[in-house]
């Protein structure tokens, strides 16, 4: 190991690790996202619906509650469709992506802005670096 690498290795175990899951919800050619509320990590991207787990929550346990937090709607959740480790200078994040289906209409509940985005538009609204692989696997792989 160089000395960069492990400078990498000991200022990424000083970072909090984050693990959130995140729905990809589709329904008649369009995503659903929502906006990130001022002052908060991130404040106006775009992104999946979900959030945070807490730490003895399942990834598909966090994003059953985070949506009916966030969007009062139960949701079923599918296959885990990719997996994505990102370090931001103040934080790691793990994201965990599933392919969901809301059991009704969503309704913000935080006051979060909320969009449903064809696949062409995704590739020109902002979103967190650590999403950047879905939005290129969901625009260049359809399905």
């Amino acid at each position: 190991m160089t000395n960069d690498e492990a400078r990498t290795t000991e200022d990424e175990g000083r970072r909090a690790l984050i693990v959130v899951a995140a729905a990809v919800v589709e329904h008649d050619g369009a995503f659903l996202l929502t906006r990130r509320l001022k002052g908060t990590h991130l404040a106006g991207t775009w992104e999946f619906p979900g959030g945070k787990c807490e730490p003895s929550e399942s990834p598909e346990d966090c994003l059953v509650r985070e949506i009916q937090e966030e969007l009062a709607v139960g949701v079923r959740v599918g296959d885990r469709i990719l997996v994505t480790r990102h370090a931001y200078p103040e934080r790691i994040v793990e994201l965990h992506f599933f392919r969901a289906a809301l059991l009704d209409a969503p309704v913000p509940q935080i006051g979060q802005e909320m969009r449903w985005v064809s696949r062409v538009e995704l590739a020109s609204l902002e979103f967190p670096e650590a999403d950047a692989d879905l939005i290129r696997m969901l625009v260049e792989r359809p399905n």
